[in-house]
């Protein structure tokens, strides 16, 4: 297990070579393995004489020694030197920043996040005079953290107020869907209440539905009502259509005009026949069925 744990951090060791360069100090290449990081805000950082150039105000060396059992057990025990521009303070609060992104990466190589996270504190301080202890660079110093504050206090502000702006539907539609996916859990007391309200629900049904069909059944009735009384009035007997209805007599004037009305209902064209027609009648043979009958009756020679 140690040798593994060792060309793990051989590995890393050249791992930190091909990315810091010249920057990288092996102090000990013998275990335990002690490793030294010079961090600056820009590691390419150009010429001082060139003023348009980035500059770099603050640095420092960054110091591992190396456990026998890293990374899988124990981390690196790190110091931290000031190189440039800052002071005693710095160094505790950098060296704190360290053990702390080291701990939040335990167990794997953690030597590069370390250095990555202590130079983005660099480059937000990468300014003149951090290491001059006046008061007027102590007020400089304080005025600018009070304004960085600020401004994460601002962006902040502005995406809590971004979240709040969820309009008024979407923020039913996702009330809506978590009440879908939760579900409505099912208590005695909820069951009650649904009980009563469906049973009052199907007991006002039944008694819409009962109303509807009395109000069909009377109106069919009256129908029916009015049909036999049309039918009465119209259809009318021989004895209704020739008597009085009040009296009970015989109707004379209807009798008197139901027959002039079948006298010009009569085709007389069709009793309209001449003599010649009748003359036709002669050429007709009507004996010849009595023949038939008068040799069926002769019995037959033998």
């Amino acid at each position: 297990m140690s040798e593994e744990l060792r060309e793990e951090q051989e590995m890393e060791a050249e791992a930190l070579e091909a990315i810091f360069d010249d920057c990288l100090e092996i102090i000990s290449s013998e275990q335990p393995f002690e490793w030294a990081v010079d961090l600056y805000p820009e590691q390419l950082a150009a010429d001082e004489e060139d003023e348009d150039a980035p500059q770099n105000h603050v640095g420092v060396k960054v110091v591992a020694k190396i456990p026998l059992d890293y990374p899988e057990e124990s981390l690196p025990e790190f110091n931290i030197k000031v190189l440039k521009g800052l002071t005693e303070e710095h160094e505790q609060e950098l060296l704190e920043l360290a053990n702390e992104e080291a701990e939040n990466n335990r167990g794997m190589p953690v030597v590069y996040a370390v250095c990555e996270r202590l130079r983005e504190w660099l480059l937000e301080n990468n300014q003149k005079g951090m290491d001059d202890r006046s008061m007027y660079t102590l007020m400089l110093k304080r005025q600018k953290e009070e304004k960085r504050d600020e401004e994460k206090a601002k962006q902040v502000y502005e995406a809590q107020k971004k979240k709040e702006e969820m309009t008024q539907a979407e923020s039913e539609e996702l009330a809506v869907r978590r009440r879908r996916a939760e579900g409505t859990p099912v208590t005695d007391e909820t069951f009650a209440e649904w009980r009563d309200k469906f049973n009052a629900e199907m007991e006002e049904l039944k008694a819409q539905q009962k109303a509807e069909a009395s109000a069909d059944t009377r109106k069919k009735g009256g129908a029916k009502g009015a049909v036999k009384e049309v039918d009465k009035s119209g259809r009318l007997t021989g004895y209704q259509h020739f008597t009085d209805k009040t009296g009970g007599t015989l109707n004379i004037e209807a009798m008197e005009a139901a027959a002039e009305n079948a006298q010009e209902d009569i085709n007389e064209d069709l009793f309209d026949v001449s003599d010649d027609d009748f003359d036709d009648l002669d050429d007709m043979d009507f004996d010849s069925s009595d023949e038939e009958d008068e040799d069926e009756d002769e019995e037959p020679d033998i």
